[in-house]
């Protein structure tokens, strides 16, 4: 070897810049250092590798060196993974193979990276068969990239069969397991192999205990969000007991945990102690605030947010439109509406779900239904909210015209709550017929078992109109006791049909019932009076007066203009 070549080598050790590579790479070529492959891969891999590198120019460089190496290819699949172009890593990855190349236990971490990011499920069950052709399966780093790429791509059950074949389970693989779960909605299965885990003697690192807190804050258990607590205390990792850097992802966890659980004060004292917050810290509280019913709270953080000098995101417009909506904040909602078209959201099917029924519950169905039809793609979620609004602003017939539609355009099927929607239209529409059909339907089309809320909409629509043996029917059918709803629905098709024999079969069930209201007694004694058996009247009365029922104060919000 030449001089020339080792100066090149410590030129390129001490390169920092783009500029500074290109200059190295003249001298390679006048120097004729170039046509080694050693230089030429170092050269490369920063071009590819570096986050002042430069991908095109890389690939200029490799498509010009002729002794091509395992470890360049790497390093360009690397680089393409890196930077952004995902297909561009793919496309490499076949060249490659197409060349006579081998991958190796480099190659394929990079392959299934892609795969997980950008959920090609097929595809990386294709690098999967080409890692077990090549031994590689045994490999822990090779394994715990496919064991992340099937539970990224949702495929728990394959991911589980990787995980179980992993000759060592370090705490990447059982990071990677339990945020698949998670990231999959089964929270509680999470948890369980969190428990599973540290069983095994395998210690949790942060990320690992931010994933278990976040699974603890999906399932509403803070017992369990507690028993993580007290072990990342054990470990020394707490970001609010610790004189360490803060972790503010960590710490956000943590809020959001106790948030989610509807331990509301503890995570604004946690919010207020974070030396620094991001967006996600601030809308994980403004969230809270809003699901829980302290929409005025929501509001006021919204405004400190900003005040702040963050600038908010769907999630932040998602949170405040649903405070606005529980407040019956109409002209805050309006301004809402406009700031999110300005940010070009509102094509997003939650935030237009959102603005949906932020509109039809106070009142404006026809500005909900233009939203609705702007909707380029609508969820279940999306169709129920404006069947559901249109119900309740007493247009029925518009709503079950809204469920036809669904029934024969949407991509989606119908769910419990879509069901309710629609037997609520039918039940104040007098509709029994489409009632009892819709009802058979949800059943036995769609296979969704009735709940307490779809007897009590069939029950209060067979009582409604009359049909007062039906009612009893399907009451008796109920596999669960009926709610005080449900009873108030037939004592009041009862007293409006004169069917004191039904009342009093009815109230067997409302004995039974621990918690009864007052409503059913009232209704029981209006029942009997307009018959004229004044005794049964009198233990009505007797009995409500013995439950000393009492009033609370409420309060309320004032929107200001």
């Amino acid at each position: 070897m030449n001089q020339s070549y080792y100066t090149i080598l410590s030129f390129l050790e001490k390169c920092k810049t783009m500029k500074e590579l290109k200059q190295i790479h003249s001298l390679m070529i006048k120097t004729s250092v170039v046509k080694n492959i050693i230089p030429c891969s170092r050269l490369i891999d920063f071009c590819a590798n570096s986050e002042l590198g430069d991908i095109e120019y890389a690939r200029t460089v490799f498509d010009r060196t002729d002794q091509l190496t395992v470890y360049v290819w790497n390093s360009m699949i690397k680089g393409y993974c890196n930077g952004g172009d995902k297909f561009g890593a793919l496309f490499m990855y076949e060249e490659m193979q197409r060349k006579g190349f081998y991958p190796d236990h480099f190659t394929f971490p990079f392959v299934l990276k892609v795969c997980s990011v950008i959920d090609l499920l097929v595809y990386g069950q294709s690098v999967h068969n080409r890692i077990v052709k090549t031994g590689f399966e045994l490999d822990v780093y090779t394994s715990s990239c496919l064991l992340n790429m099937y539970v990224s791509c949702g495929d728990l059950n394959s991911g589980l069969k990787v995980f179980e074949f992993i000759p060592k389970w370090n705490v990447v693989a059982w990071t990677s397991l339990i945020a698949g779960f998670v990231n999959n909605d089964q929270p509680k299965e999470a948890l369980r192999l969190f428990k599973d885990m540290e069983n095994e003697g395998v210690e949790p690192n942060e990320i690992t205990m931010t994933t278990a807190l976040a699974a603890a804050a999906r399932c509403r258990d803070i017992h369990t969000g507690k028993l993580v607590l007290y072990r990342l205390r054990q470990l020394g990792l707490d970001p609010f007991h610790t004189n360490s850097r803060f972790n503010v992802i960590l710490a956000t966890a943590i809020m959001d945990m106790y948030a989610k659980c509807g331990k509301l004060v503890t995570a604004r004292n946690l919010f207020d102690k974070m030396p620094q917050r991001n967006l996600v810290v601030w809308n994980s509280m403004i969230s809270a605030f809003s699901q829980y019913g302290r929409g005025a709270e929501a509001l006021r953080l919204f405004v400190d947010m900003e005040l702040a000098g963050f600038v908010p995101n769907k999630a932040t417009f998602l949170s405040v439109i649903r405070a606005c909506t529980h407040l019956r904040f109409r002209s805050t909602g309006q301004s809402l509406h406009a700031r999110v078209l300005k940010a070009n959201f509102h094509e997003f099917v939650a935030i237009g779900t959102a603005l949906m029924d932020m509109y039809a519950k106070s009142g404006d169905a026809d500005t909900a239904l233009k939203i609705f039809s702007k909707l380029r793609k609508k969820d279940v979620m999306a169709w129920t909210t404006m069947i559901s609004g249109l119900a309740i602003q007493g247009k029925g017939k518009e709503a079950l015209n809204v469920f036809r539609r669904m029934e024969e355009e949407a991509e989606v099927a119908p769910d419990q709550i879509t069901y309710i929607a629609v037997l609520w239209a039918c039940s104040h529409l007098g509709l029994v017929e489409e009632g009892q059909k819709h009802f058979t339907s949800m059943m036995e089309v769609y296979g969704i078992e009735p709940t307490m809320e779809h007897y009590g909409c069939m029950i209060d629509l067979l009582s409604r109109a009359g049909h007062s043996e039906e009612a009893e029917e399907l009451l008796v059918k109920m596999p669960t006791q009926p709610n005080a709803t449900i009873l108030s629905s037939i004592l009041n098709g009862c007293e409006m049909y004169g069917n004191v024999g039904l009342a009093n079969r009815v109230k067997s069930h409302i004995v039974e019932l621990k918690n009864s209201s007052s409503g059913v007694y009232v209704l029981l004694s209006n029942i009997h009076a307009k018959a004229c058996n004044w005794e049964e009247m009198k233990l009505a009365r007797d009995i409500l007066k013995h439950k000393k029922i009492g009033k609370t104060r409420g309060n309320s919000f004032v929107e200001m203009n």
